[in-house]
This record gives structure tokens, sequence and C-alpha cells, in this order.
């Protein structure tokens, strides 16, 4: 779909990292409004308006909004992104000004870079990924869609997460490192070696210490 004019976007999830969203939303021009499922005992987040639930949002006319996704939780944010893809909503990729991004970098719908972000040379975002404040995707690498790189991890050239990992606050990751679906690296974690689906990884270096559902 052609980006709407004029600029105005919706946000679900009206969180600690919504305000981020917006922060960042309204720097690139953007009227910022929200939707989250705790209106109506939730009806502001700081000077935002919220506006309904998630149903609601649904019922707008998609012809001059925006929406992005702010949910931390990589599976409701999935829930939810696929949601809107269906009903045709436009998701836009939102890339703080601070941000670095390379020319020859890829992502995909409602991604989001935050400031202080570097996302380098032929790195590839997938869906509804956040790359978090000052986090660093080196060259080539592959993130996996509905995942999340919290702030201040750095991922070497070549490392390829599948979809819904979570790489926390902190963290380092050698180069060429592969990393399977629905994967939590723990904070301030150092990666060495490959990680299988479905687990759980803490420590320096990362020894898997759960298996997750």
């Amino acid at each position: 779909m052609t980006e709407p004019l004029p600029k105005a976007l919706a946000i679900l999830g009206a969180s600690g990292h919504g305000k981020v969203v917006a922060d960042l939303a309204e720097q690139l021009g953007y009227i910022v409004y929200f939707y989250d499922d705790a209106y109506p005992k939730k009806t502001s987040l700081e000077h935002w308006p919220i506006c309904g639930k998630s149903d609601d949002l649904l019922k707008q006319d998609n012809t001059n909004l925006s929406v992005a996704v702010a949910i931390g939780n990589n599976t409701i944010r999935q829930q939810k992104i696929d949601l809107l893809n269906k009903e045709q909503f436009y998701l836009p990729i939102l890339i703080h000004p601070r941000a670095t991004v390379s020319q020859y970098a890829q992502l995909s719908l409602g991604s989001v870079v935050l400031a202080g972000a570097i996302v380098n040379a032929f790195a590839r975002i997938g869906k509804g990924v956040i790359i978090n404040s000052s986090a660093v995707i080196e060259h080539d690498c592959v993130i996996g869609d509905f995942s999340h790189i919290c702030p201040n991890t750095s991922l070497a050239g070549g490392v390829t997460t599948g979809t819904q990992v979570w790489v926390g606050i902190g963290s380092q990751v050698k180069q060429l490192i592969n990393i399977g679906d629905n994967v939590l690296i723990g904070a301030g974690s150092t990666l060495l070696k490959d990680l299988p689906a479905n687990t759980t990884a803490y420590g320096s270096p990362a020894k898997i210490i759960a298996l997750n559902s």
C-alpha cells in the first residue's frame, strides 16, 4: 500500500515501549495516538490519548492511518501485526533520526530502529522486529520476524536468528552464530556457540539453562 497522508499514526500498546515509539514517531512528523486493551480503565499515556481497544482500531478506516505495534512481547506483537496486515493496515518502518542504517540493509514492515542503533551493510531485518537503543546489527546479519534485539546489544557479522528471538540487554553475539526460533538470551550474555530452537541461554559464555514451550 502507498503510505497515507496526512501522517497519522495509531500505536497499539500503551506501555513504556509505546512511549519510546511515540517519541520516535513525532520526530518523523507523525501525529500520534494510542490503542490499548486496558481501555477504558486507561485513557491516556502521558499526554497522548488512548482512543480504544485493539478491536476498535480494526474498525477504523485504514485509508489515512498508519499503525505501529509497540508491544515488547514477541508472540503478542506477531499476533497483532499479522491481524493488522491481514486487514491491510499500513505498517511503516520507523527509523530514529539518530540511528544509522546502511543503504544496503533491508528492513521489513512494522520494524522499528531506535536511537543510536546501527544496522550495517546487507543486514536483513524481518517483520515486526525491534532494534532497540544503541544495538548494533553488523554486516550480513539476518534477524528473523518478530524478534527483539535489546538495548546495547551487539551482533557481529553474519549472525542469523530465527523468529521470535529475544537477545537481552547488553549481550554480545559472536560472528556467524546461528540462533533458532523462540530463543531467549539473558541480559549481559556472551554467545559463542549456535543455539537450537526453543531454548533459554544465559551467562558468559552463554549456556542453555531452560527449554521454552
